[in-house]
């Protein structure tokens, strides 16, 4: 087995398969043409050169390549000269060892979904809920649900939303008033149109935001979404535009995208679901990094605090 990124020391030789999370072919001083790269696993990244490159066009970004290399230091920091680096067949590789994936298979939260939908009694929700899925159900296998910060690996829309549905029903008990499948239909399409808002590989990795994502964000094109199935199934009670405003007013404030605030019970307890899964998410993920008695860094997307790990900690 290769050896895991995090583990190199300098003068380790280096001999498996890696991510190619940035590429591109410069030229030195001299003239010659090298390979400058940034190659990743789940336990971090690093940079690569591969000198005298020659003519050969730069490796695909986001491509799973097989490498032999030394690790050499450059400025303090570690870095492989490449030997070798070849593309490899992504169907024969252990993605788990290259890339976060969510800790369940995509298969058995999709089956969450599904069976949560079939329990249904509101058959307007129920027939909304599952025509959307099924639209989306081979995106949803693999889509992250950030480019970063929480559930930002492979099938992490899956992994967000069936972690919310567990919560949701947990609550629901507590608060006998609410709709279930009011809440639970919300829950299941408040961010489906993350696949169109990330521009994400197969490999469930995304790069960067599309245009639309840019443009118009996966709120309003949630909400206009729910809207047009709900007329394209002839569904005429309100459940459409119920669930259209609860993606609508999921983040709750206009900085953060909502243009509407919640403005019934299920649409609010769905905000405070997506943020509380958001932040034990992010703060898991930072903590589970550390050792004993270790503080992270600021982390932007909790207010720039730091977190501590503490010797009660739990792994997943």
């Amino acid at each position: 087995m290769a050896m895991a990124l995090a583990d190199l020391k300098k003068g380790d030789k280096f001999d498996g398969v890696l991510l190619i999370k940035q590429c591109e072919v410069r030229v030195a001083q001299n003239g010659s043409r090298f390979l400058d790269a940034t190659l990743c696993d789940r336990t971090g990244e690093i940079n690569a050169k591969a000198w005298e490159w020659g003519e050969a066009p730069a490796p695909e970004k986001l491509s799973v390549v097989q490498v032999r290399a030394v690790t050499n230091e450059y400025m303090g920091k570690l870095q492989l000269k490449l030997e070798s680096i070849a593309a490899t067949d992504v169907s024969k590789a252990n993605l788990s060892t290259l890339i976060p994936c969510a800790p369940n298979p995509p298969d058995l939260m999709l089956g969450q979904i599904y069976e949560t939908i079939d329990a249904m009694e509101d058959d307007d929700v129920k027939l909304l809920c599952a025509a959307i899925v099924d639209e989306n159900k081979e995106q949803l296998r693999y889509w992250p649900a950030a480019v970063s910060f929480h559930h930002s690996e492979r099938s992490g829309l899956l992994h967000h939303t069936t972690s919310m549905l567990r919560a949701a029903k947990a609550l629901l008990p507590v608060y006998p008033f609410l709709n279930a499948d009011l809440l639970l239909g919300g829950v299941i399409l408040h961010d489906i149109c993350k696949i169109c808002e990330l521009d994400s590989s197969a490999l469930g990795l995304a790069g960067e935001y599309t245009k639309r994502g840019l443009l118009l964000g996966h709120i309003t094109m949630g909400a206009s979404y729910v809207l047009a199935m709900g007329d394209k199934l002839g569904i005429e009670s309100e459940i459409p535009l119920l669930l259209s405003h609860m993606v609508l007013s999921h983040h709750s404030e206009p900085d953060y995208g909502s243009p509407r605030r919640p403005m019934f019970a299920e649409a609010e307890m769905l905000h405070h679901l997506d943020k509380l899964d958001a932040r034990m998410y992010d703060m898991h993920h930072s903590i589970s990094a550390l050792k004993e008695g270790e503080f992270t860094g600021y982390i932007r997307s909790l207010e720039n605090r730091k977190l501590y790990r503490h010797s009660k900690f739990k792994e997943e």
